[in-house]
């Protein structure tokens, strides 16, 4: 029984770990934003986080919201070469 407990103990504090190093990276993301996209860009940026893997990007101009939809790909790579962490999976622009 004790071993039992040794693993559950052992697995919350992995998972516990996880959370933690996600939060870190999704943090790393969202400062680094303005980095990969460049000033010009940054500057038409209202809103960044991420939510379950999903970055979210208030964007001022809508021209420019539908340029960025076709860069979107690009985009979610090099966020993660940043990061060196592989934190989101796609990019939504509002």
């Amino acid at each position: 029984m004790s071993s039992e407990k040794a693993l559950k103990e052992a697995i919350e504090e992995w998972v516990e770990l996880l959370k933690n190093k996600r939060g870190y990276y999704e943090g790393k993301a969202v400062s680094l934003w303005k980095t990969i996209v460049g000033p010009q860009i940054a500057s038409e940026t209202e809103t960044v986080y991420i939510k379950n893997r999903v970055m979210f990007v208030k964007i001022k101009s809508s021209s420019l919201k539908h340029e960025l939809e076709f860069a979107r790909k690009k985009l979610v790579q090099n966020i993660n070469k940043e990061t060196d962490y592989n934190v989101i999976d796609e990019i939504f622009f509002l």
